[in-house]
């Protein structure tokens, strides 16, 4: 069996090369068409989406699967209807391929161009994220990649089910088809095999739990673009607006629980900790969202009579991906600085506070992919970026970092026109 999985992963992405080539010098025109074609197909398709759906919610809660990654796994109407915006966002994106960077002409007369091209074939390892399946995959389309999707057991029907409208939506624009192509199996067998492919696979981007990631950074021959945890800070300034800090804090941690970029830590300045983290706490309990503090913050919490329980040293590094959150009280912006960057996991952190100076001091200090002033972190997402969607965040530093769009999947290379040179 391992053979033949072998056999059937490398088939695919020899197939996937081909079709790369194919991409890379598409007209963008011919490119948006599938693009607009699959977001006709997506809400025309809801029946069988919605079908394909409960086939693994019902596997899902049969298997005792927590509710926040229950949500992950569900799609509906206002959803299906998101992706197809999403989809017809990107199409009406610029196209990046060939897209001009650098121009110069040397003394010799070489004229020297640094253009965008696509990376070739990308490689998505995923989990329980139904919407993955189309974000990555008309990311990769226009931007000329051709794409190889691995999703997880636990979203298999549903990502088989959109693959099929992705094949269909190719051929329409009369591109090939094994321009976008899902692994027809969970077996990790076959993820091993995908993930040494590195002469026909040029990148390789795994969205999940951390111990996926780790799985595909350790594993992998190919180049990996990731990040392991959203462990999003927000962080109450001596400066920061009571109704701002409530509202954002709220947000940021509740608006949905399940993702990487909800917070999961708080810290609040000591000044105004006595009057602001109840006013915070309250509004959280109201939302049912655990308080886990240290010694300050339950001091002050137990004055005030609101539910919490002492937090463990693990608490203050987890993402939680449920109702819970941790508190500490810090005595300055640069020790709210130090915390996040010992603490945090470079993804997504925020200050509240109405002094433009903390302000600039923890946007240059913090050494996250996205640092937000009076906003919430739920923000770092490449849809609200204007990306149309996104095909991962990474905390990475080489190549990309933060929500990654169009840009992030071409490289470049260079054109140089002469008239004769000859090198002496």
């Amino acid at each position: 069996m391992s053979a033949d999985l072998a056999t059937l992963v490398t088939s695919i992405a020899q197939r996937a090369r081909a079709a790369s080539l194919v991409l890379a010098t598409a007209p963008t025109e011919q490119k948006n068409r599938a693009l607009r074609k699959l977001a006709e197909l997506i809400p025309a398709a809801e029946a069988k989406l919605m079908a394909a759906n409960l086939q693994d919610l019902s596997a899902a809660r049969e298997n005792n699967l927590p509710p926040a990654q229950v949500d992950r796994l569900t799609l509906n109407t206002k959803r299906l209807l998101q992706l197809a915006e999403s989809v017809r966002q990107v199409a009406e994106l610029p196209d990046p391929v060939g897209q001009q960077l650098e121009e110069t002409t040397r003394p010799n007369g070489l004229h020297i161009r640094k253009v965008r091209v696509p990376i070739g074939v990308i490689g998505i390892i995923y989990e329980a994220r139904p919407n993955v399946t189309i974000d990555c995959a008309i990311l990769c389309l226009k931007s000329g990649n051709a794409s190889i999707l691995r999703g997880g057991k636990e979203i298999f029907h549903t990502n088989t089910a959109f693959a099929e409208l992705l094949a269909e939506a190719l051929v329409f624009a009369q591109l090939p088809a094994d321009a976008v192509q899902l692994i027809p199996t969970t077996d990790r067998a076959a993820l091993t095999t995908l993930l040494k492919l590195d002469t026909l696979i040029h990148c390789i981007i795994p969205r999940g739990g951390e111990s996926l990631i780790r799985f595909v950074a350790e594993n992998s021959t190919i180049p990996v673009i990731k990040h392991y945890q959203g462990v999003c800070f927000v962080y109450l300034d001596r400066a920061a607006d009571s109704a701002i800090a409530e509202a954002v804090t709220v947000n940021a941690k509740t608006s949905r629980v399940s993702v990487c970029n909800a917070a999961e830590q708080l810290l609040v300045h000591r000044d105004v900790a006595a009057t602001l983290l109840p006013l915070v706490a309250r509004a959280l309990r109201a939302k049912n969202v655990e308080l886990r503090c240290d010694a300050a913050s339950a001091e002050i919490l137990a004055k005030e009579n609101i539910p919490h329980r002492a937090a463990i040293e693990a608490d203050y590094r987890a993402e939680f991906l449920d109702y819970v959150i941790a508190i500490r009280i810090v005595d300055s912006v640069d020790q709210a600085i130090a915390t996040i960057n010992r603490d945090g996991s470079a993804h997504s952190d925020a200050i509240i506070t109405k002094d433009e100076a903390s302000a600039r001091r923890f946007f240059a200090g913090v050494d996250s992919a996205t640092v937000f002033w009076n906003a919430s972190t739920r923000f770092n997402d490449g849809f609200e970026f204007g990306f149309g969607a996104e095909i991962g965040i990474s905390t990475d530093r080489l190549h990309a970092r933060g929500p990654m769009g169009l840009p992030e999947l071409c490289s470049y290379k260079y054109l140089i026109e002469g008239n004769g040179q000859v090198r002496v």
